[in-house]
Order: structure tokens, then C-alpha cells, then sequence
């Protein structure tokens, strides 16, 4: 079920939101099986056959986890450990089978020389993120930071539908509090019309920017990137830059919205990345919570920069490597990781020459370069392949300027139209490099004063446009055939 559409937000979203509600005031608990069990239901209707597995990895995380708290309470760490292991051995190797294991096959068979016929195992939706959530689940365990343990608890922050799909990547700390807390119980008029404000800009950033720039995107990735100019190319690259950016940030703002409405604050994902004016300020908004991730469990326990500069480098790169690695079972994945891990060193060998200096010129350079290094990699991210990204980045660098903006692609059918791609690119930037963000504009979490503001008549004149508004905008979505999350894939 996706959010961008009438079924999710005018007959699952007022169910899910009138039980939860209805039922607490009869019991707490009863509420959160019940949004526990809609959350079930919501990822059923992508398909049923993996309710089986959801159910199963939830059940064999929290058994291992309880075990694990048991074994660190009774002071035998040496057995917490070799649970934690088993945990570990078990997500990875669901996720492995489920994500890589025709990749690994075809690239052990490329080195041998062997054929291989893949299996084209479909890969469960949420997996990654699913099971990241419960890998950081464990390891909270084995570092005594879990402290309660309700089963239905546990299995709503497994399942919760707004961050279930495409993240954000939860923490047991972070939301275990807020399931118990009393106020998120409550029905709040401010805090509906708060959230439903940030799903109207989420599903405005979806439907008329990310799918209203994606046309451009696959004439150049998926038809002509043999034979492209440069301002095919780069119309092409850019366009997709914008793409992803809006399409994440659409679900990022949409899934925190949902998530307001309930009384339940998720993690920030998404902070207006292309404002970065370093690849490491870039991944302290991108992605957030995956970079959290990353760092704390990967590059920390690799031992991060307490090592040394070579060892620090080393890690920087093993960590973006496995990121990349994360998004899919490509090698075009595997570039794109690459490709960070090598701006990241280049940016810490930068700051360590300049130090604290900053000037107007620095930092325009800086936003510059992390901007346009950026964009290259998401060619790689985007291809199908590494001789399509190669294709690409070769006529962005030395192709022609045949045909003028006005021409179609390659100047023989109406396939994209430069000028209006152009338009597009300039509307997106514009939006995208300054204007606020949603979190800048609405607040990031439970706003006493600003939600009173919006209760009574005000409130609810504010609510009926954005419903109004939210109608037009799925109304547009289904003109136009209803289109999947990116990160849907992820």
C-alpha cells in the first residue's frame, strides 16, 4: 500500500488512526497490539507470501535478544557474545540470501569462468530495513541498553508502517519510551493537523516534483546513453539528482507526518542534503539514520580514527563500501560506495590542511565540489550497469553540443525536451537549495504552543485545505499511474 494513494490515506490511515485512539482509552496495551497488527496489514497488501518471514525474523530476534539481556544480567559474557553472534549469523544470512545471493553467484562464476544460471529469488520489501532494525536491537542488548521487553512492544518497532518500507532505520531507545508514554495515546487536533501538513509537503514533493522530473531520467539511463552530448548528459544526470532527492525526502517528510499524528516521533532522516558544503556534512543529512548506523556499528567497531590515519581511511572506505553494498547487489552499488568512501578521505586530508579556516570563498567551493561530486556518483547509482554510468559520465566530460536546447534527443525523435528538462532542473535546484525544509517550517517534535495554534477553527480550517490539497495532489498521482518510492527498491 502506498502512501501516495486514495486507498492508504482516506480508508487505511482514519482506521489505523480511529482504533488507536478509540482503544486506548480502554487499554494502552490494546492500542499498540491493534497498530501493531494494522502495521501487519498494511505490509501484507504489498504481498502476504512474506508475512511468514516478517513474523518468523521478528519471533527469532526478540527470542535472541531476550536471551542475550539474560546472559549479560547473569554476568556470563561470554555466552552474550556467542548469542549476539548467532543474532548476527541469522539477519545477515536472511538478508544475504534474499539480496545477494545470485550477485555473489555471478561474480564467483565471472572469476572462474563458470556460467551461472540465477535463481531471481524476489528480494522481501523492507528487508534491509527490517533487519538492520533488528541488528541494532541486538547490539543494544549485548551492551545492556535494553531495560524492557514487551513482545508487542517490540513487535510494532519491528513493524510500524511508517518507517517499515524505506526507513527510517529505528532504535529500541529511541521509540520503546514513546509507545508507553501516555500523551501518544492521546488524540490531539494540533498534532493531526501538524502531521497531515507534513505529509502534504512530502506528497507535494512526490507527485509534482520527483514525478514530474523522472521523465527525463530514462531516455538518457535506459535508451540513448550510448550516443548522448553533453547537454543531454548532464540534463539527464541532473534530473535524476533531483529525482532522488525529492522522492526520498517526500517519503522521509510523509513517514514522519504519519508518524506525528500517532503521537510518535521518528528519528530525522533527511536534512536538506544538497545544502552540504562537504561530502561529511552531506552524509549527516543524507540518509540520516543509515549513516548512524553505519558509523556506530561498522566503523566505530572497526575501530574508526583511533588507529591512525591509514587505519582511518581504511575503515572509511570498508564502511562505504558495505553502504554501497546495502542499496543493492550491483556493482554499480559497489562504485557508489567506493566513490564516497574516496571523497570522504579526500575531505578529512582537506580539513587537516585547513583547520579551522572558513571564508565565503572556501565554503562556496566546498558546496561546489561536494554538489558536483555528488552528481557523479548518483550516475553510477542510477546505471544499470558500470559501461552505461561510464557512457554517461564520458559525454558529461568531453561529449558534443550538437543539436541547440530547443532540439529533441539526438536531434531525431521528441524523446526529452532539453528546454523544458532545463525548467524542471531550475525549479528543482531552486526548491532544493533554498528553500526551508520541513522540519524548518513545522517544527521537530511535539510542539505544545504551535499545535494549540491549529486546534479549534483555525486548526480546522487548515486541516479541510491540506485534505483538499491532499485530494487534488492524488488525483494527480492517479492521472498519471501511481509510482513506487525509490527507495522501495533499496
Amino acid at each position: 500500500m502506498l502512501f501516495n494513494t486514495f486507498l492508504f490515506v482516506f480508508a487505511f490511515l482514519p482506521v489505523a488512526l480511529l482504533g488507536y485512539f478509540l482503544l486506548s482509552k480502554i487499554s494502552l496495551r490494546l492500542s499498540i497490539v491493534f497498530l501493531f497488527l494494522a502495521s501487519i496489514g498494511f505490509y501484507i497488501y504489498w504481498n502476504i507470501n512474506f508475512l511468514p518471514l516478517l513474523l518468523g525474523s521478528i519471533t527469532v530476534n526478540y527470542l535472541i535478544g531476550r536471551w542475550i539481556s539474560r546472559e549479560k544480567e547473569a554476568r556470563h559474557d561470554h555466552k552474550a557474545k556467542w548469542a549476539l553472534i548467532t543474532g548476527l549469523i541469522f539477519n545477515l544470512s536472511l538478508l544475504g540470501f534474499f539480496k545477494y545471493f545470485d550477485f555473489f553467484g555471478q561474480s564467483l562464476a565471472w572469476l572462474v569462468g563458470a556460467d551461472y544460471t540465477p535463481f531471481n529469488i524476489t528480494l522481501p520489501i523492507g528487508i534491509s530495513f527490517f533487519t538492520f532494525t533488528q541488528i541494532a536491537y541486538l547490539v543494544d542488548c549485548h551492551v545492556a541498553r535494553i531495560r524492557e521487553y514487551k513482545t508487542e512492544n517490540y513487535g510494532l518497532f519491528v513493524t510500524y508502517f511508517p518507517h517499515l518500507i524505506a526507513g527510517p532505520i529505528l532504535h529500541h531507545k529511541d521509540m520503546m519510551p514513546q509507545f508507553d508514554r501516555a500523551e501518544s495515546h492521546v488524540f490531539s487536533q494540533g498534532r493531526l493537523t501538524v502531521g497531515t501538513l507534513f505529509f502534504v509537503i512530502g506528497l507535494f514533493k512526490k507527485v509534482i516534483l520527483a514525478d514530474g522530473i523522472a521523465r527525463f531520467v530514462g531516455p538518457v539511463f535506459d535508451l540513448h546513453y550510448a550516443s548522448l552530448s553533453v547537454l543531454e548528459a548532464w540534463c539527464g544526470s541532473l534530473a535524476y539528482t533531483f529525482q532522488l532527492y525529492f522522492d526520498f525526502s517526500a517519503y522521509s517528510d510523509m513517514a514522519y507526518g504519519l508518524s506525528y499524528m500517532f503521537g510518535i516521533i521518528l528519528p530525522i532522516n533527511f536534512n536538506s542534503p544538497y545544502k552540504a558544503r562537504s561530502i561529511i556534512d552531506f552524509w549527516r543529512r543524507w540518509h540520516i539514520t543509515l549513516s548512524t548506523f553505519l558509523r556506530d556499528y561498522l566503523y566505530i567497531p572497526l575501530g574508526g580514527n583511533r588507529l591512525g590515519a591509514a587505519r582511518r581511511h581504511v575503515n572509511l572506505m570498508t564502511t562505504m563500501l558495505l553502504g554501497g553494498l546495502w542499496h543493492g547487489a550491483s556493482w554499480t552499488f559497489v562504485i557508489w560506495g567506493a566513490l564516497h568512501g574516496i571523497y570522504l578521505i579526500i575531505n578529512h586530508a582537506i580539513r587537516h590542511l585547513l583547520g579551522d579556516r572558513q571564508n565565503i570563498a572556501i565554503t562556496s567551493l566546498g558546496w561546489l565540489f561536494t554538489f558536483v561530486a555528488v552528481v557523479v556518483s548518483w550516475v553510477f547509482f542510477r546505471a544499470t550497469s558500470i559501461d552505461t554510468a561510464l557512457g554517461i559520465l564520458h559525454a558529461m566530460i568531453t561529449g558534443t553540443f550538437h543539436g541547440s536546447f530547443s532540439d529533441s534527443l539526438l536531434g531525431i525523435n521528441r524523446i526529452m525536451d532539453i528546454d523544458e528538462c532545463t525548467m524542471w532542473i531550475v525549479a528543482c535546484a531552486a526548491t532544493a537549495f533554498f528553500l526551508p525544509n520541513a522540519y524548518q517550517m513545522l517544527g521537530k517534535g511535539i510542539l505544545h504552543d504551535y499545535e494549540a495554534k491549529l486546534s479549534g477553527v483555525i486548526g480546522g480550517a487548515v486541516l479541510g485545505a491540506a485534505l483538499v490539497i491532499t485530494f487534488v495532489l492524488l488525483a494527480i498521482s492517479e492521472t498519471r499511474g501511481i509510482s513506487e518510492f525509490l527507495y522501495f527498491n533499496f
